[in-house]
């Protein structure tokens, strides 16, 4: 016989949790588009600048101003439909999984741009993030080896599996550099958590 209190609380405990990440997708989702509307209402899309220029020190800024910035209505539209899925994904069994991985990927991926991306390049978008959300989610199952782990991998890998393409530089407008870096980081967050899950 199940406990009516137990399951209430834990009921209760759930939709605390949903309602936390909600709130926190609702409001990253939010800056995206303030600063895209801004940007394009005032600054006509000059506030690219502040995205990562490789190879130059006042490019290092990019890091942490690029993953709010974007370059037309598409590239926001469809980065706003992946961060909300893989977000949320990440989320599932922690949500301070999501804060670790976005912050890791954000640097891996912001550095690695840093690090080889082309002279005279401007690297914005949160494409970077959104790879290693992907690359996390992906590879989760191989490091943690649970049930739910490996099954979410499965399902990420039928669903999104096509961007893995997106780490090769197939177009010269995308920032591959960004994608392939940014994957790296969500694998490697991935090995992280699941080696501080078993200490713990």
């Amino acid at each position: 016989m199940w406990d009516l209190k137990v399951v209430k609380k834990k009921l209760q405990s759930i939709g605390k949790e949903l309602k936390e990440q909600i709130q926190i997708l609702a409001a990253v989702t939010l800056i995206f588009w303030v600063v895209f509307i801004i940007d394009r209402s005032f600054w006509n899309g000059n506030l690219s600048q502040f995205g990562i220029m490789p190879r130059r020190l006042i490019g290092l800024r990019g890091i942490l101003f690029a993953p709010f910035l974007h370059g037309n209505f598409y590239h926001i539209a469809s980065n706003t439909a992946s961060f909300l899925v893989l977000g949320w994904m990440v989320m599932l069994r922690n949500t301070n999984d999501f804060y670790f991985v976005s912050v890791f990927t954000a640097i891996a991926s912001g550095l690695g741009t840093w690090l080889v991306g082309s002279p005279y390049s401007v690297h914005i978008g949160a494409s970077g993030v959104i790879f290693g959300y992907f690359g996390y989610l992906l590879s989760r199952g191989y490091f943690e080896k649970s049930f739910v782990a490996i099954a979410i991998s499965i399902t990420i890998a039928m669903s999104y599996g096509s961007l893995i393409w997106g780490i090769l530089p197939t177009r010269s407008y995308i920032s591959w550099e960004g994608h392939l870096f940014g994957f790296i980081g969500g694998v490697l967050a991935a090995r992280i958590l699941a080696a501080k899950t078993k200490i713990s």
